[in-house]
């Protein structure tokens, strides 16, 4: 069974996205797909197991934490 999710990161402008997605992208090789949309940074997962997506979820939204972190300095 395939397992599918949209993941979608608002940020006040595009600058912030692009900081955002940048800063992502390259964890994310492999393991989904990310592109920037104006001010959202979207990502798409894809999985055979729920317990693989969450555990890629849990990583991602981690991550952008940090990066949250960072454009606030």
């Amino acid at each position: 069974m395939k397992i599918k999710a949209i993941i979608n990161f608002h940020y006040y402008d595009e600058t912030q996205a692009r900081v955002a997605f940048k800063s992502l992208h390259p964890d994310n090789l492999g393991f989904l797909e990310s592109y920037q949309d104006h001010d959202s940074l979207i990502c798409k997962l894809e999985g055979e197991s729920l317990k693989t997506i969450l555990s890629t979820v849990d990583d991602l939204i981690f991550s952008e934490m940090l990066v949250e972190k960072v454009l606030e300095l």
